[in-house]
């Protein structure tokens, strides 16, 4: 059997309306998760950078286990941020969730995302080499 594409979809607003997969299982095992912003339920849930970090950082895990990986196979996380003082509590919210796994990472300060009450916006990069 010869392995696929896979690409997984979770009816967040904008998938539909700008035409992106949530996330892309390659055949080689490596999985691109698309940003993940705090979105719950459909809806934007507020709260401060390390409840909107902690929030995006689940539906990255949403994704993920749709393709039967978790947070241990993370190997890549990027954190996209409004503010340089919300470095530390997006931080605290990747080391109480990446600690042991220890992906490679990267902050940056970006000017704004698609709606202003969000602060932060996550991707990641997964992998299982027994995927395919």
């Amino acid at each position: 059997m010869t392995a696929e594409v896979r690409k997984v979809v979770t009816g967040a607003p904008w998938e539909d309306q700008f035409g992106y997969s949530r996330a892309v299982r390659l055949p080689n095992g490596l999985v691109l998760v698309s940003g993940c912003t705090s979105v719950v339920g459909g809806q934007i849930a507020g709260g401060g950078p390390y409840e909107q970090a902690m929030n995006s950082f689940n539906v990255a895990f949403g994704a993920l286990k749709q393709l039967d990986m978790g947070p241990e196979h993370v190997v890549r996380t990027r954190m996209y941020i409004t503010h340089a003082r919300d470095v530390d509590e997006v931080g605290r919210a990747h080391k109480e969730l990446f600690d042991s796994v220890r992906p490679a990472a990267s902050m940056i300060i970006v000017s704004g995302f698609v709606d202003p009450s969000l602060v932060v916006e996550v991707e990641v990069e997964a992998f299982r080499g027994d995927a395919a």
